[in-house]
């Protein structure tokens, strides 16, 4: 029997484990910090086969809906970051003021890549615009998180406050990889293509070591005995209200403007999606190691929220498109 969409994935699974070994077997000492320099590798790793995996191809073909991406980029980097600060007032009661602060990260981060082009492709959306636009935001990412982050989060416990700094530690763990491994493409992309089932988990298995690691940092720190279940129930909350405002915005404002349908789903599953692959590795980057585990802890949640509510919106698009 399958299991239904509205159950966590194994990915997620795999993620609440982390939490939980990280939470009862916290990493400590010498320990600590040899998986602080793991990470680095892991991290640099993980953007090199994001690189390679990049098709030139795709992203040409999709690169003419110049009005499309702008609408997605302005939905990632503008209106999330907006909702964010606007909803402060009211939201941040419900959680801690840590946690909130996580919350704020997640708005600024780019919008998730694979997830994103495969419910476009389920729900019958423009594929090519989609590849284009969910690449193009991972890249600019690089460059207008950590200046959001200056902006949005200026007196963050534990952030790293000269944002000049902070670019240029993602560029040379992130886009300097990242690069290599695109450039390397031709040579390397055909292997990439046949192992992409092996691959996924050395993709999946770099993102846990580096939750492992920063949640160990929070834990060790005192996390659990600062957030009541309370807070945790609010996050939920919190994730819910943002992510329910952001996909009617962009369905709303594709509509408004006279886009296709096909152009419309794309820009509502990449313009309202954000990127655990990318946040964990930025957290890590433009954060102390022990700030990192609450801040990444809202977007753990978001991520698994946008999975079940994207794969439901998904079917109704795709059901919608056989009955016309």
């Amino acid at each position: 029997m399958a299991r239904s969409r509205l159950l966590p994935d194994n990915f997620t699974l795999a993620l609440l484990g982390t939490v939980a070994l990280a939470s009862l077997l916290p990493a400590s000492g010498e320990l600590a910090r040899w998986l602080e320099r793991a990470t680095v590798g892991v991290v640099a790793l993980l953007f090199f086969m994001h690189g390679a995996k990049l098709s030139r191809q795709a992203v040409l073909a999709g690169i003419g809906h110049w009005r499309l991406h702008l609408l997605v980029v302005g939905s990632t980097f503008a209106l999330f970051p907006l909702l964010g600060l606007a909803l402060r007032p009211v939201l941040q009661p419900l959680v801690t003021h840590e946690l909130y602060v996580g919350v704020l990260f997640l708005c600024v981060l780019p919008a998730t890549v694979q997830s994103a082009i495969a419910f476009t492709a389920v729900a019958g959306g423009n594929m090519a615009a989609a590849v284009c636009s969910a690449s193009a935001s991972t890249l600019l990412g690089i460059f207008i998180t950590p200046v959001l982050v200056s902006l949005v989060l200026p007196q963050a416990g534990g952030m790293q406050q000269d944002v000049l700094a902070g670019i240029g530690r993602i560029m040379l763990q992130l886009m300097l990889p990242f690069a290599c491994g695109h450039l390397l493409r031709p040579w390397i992309g055909g292997f990439m293509a046949r192992r992409a089932a092996a691959l996924k988990y050395v993709d999946q298995g770099s993102v846990l070591l580096v939750v492992y690691t920063a949640f160990s940092a929070a834990v060790v720190g005192g996390l659990w005995q600062m957030l009541a279940p309370s807070a945790l129930a609010g996050l939920l909350l919190v994730c819910a209200v943002i992510l329910g405002l952001a996909l009617s915005a962009t369905t709303w404002v594709a509509r408004r403007l006279g886009f296709s349908r096909e152009d419309e789903i794309t820009i509502v599953f990449c313009g309202s999606k954000k990127s655990l692959v990318s946040g964990v590795p930025m957290a890590k980057v433009l954060f102390d190691s022990q700030a990192a585990g609450a801040i990444v802890l809202p977007l753990m949640v978001f991520h698994q929220l946008q999975l079940m509510v994207c794969a439901v919106l998904a079917q109704r698009y795709a059901r919608a498109g056989r009955a016309t």
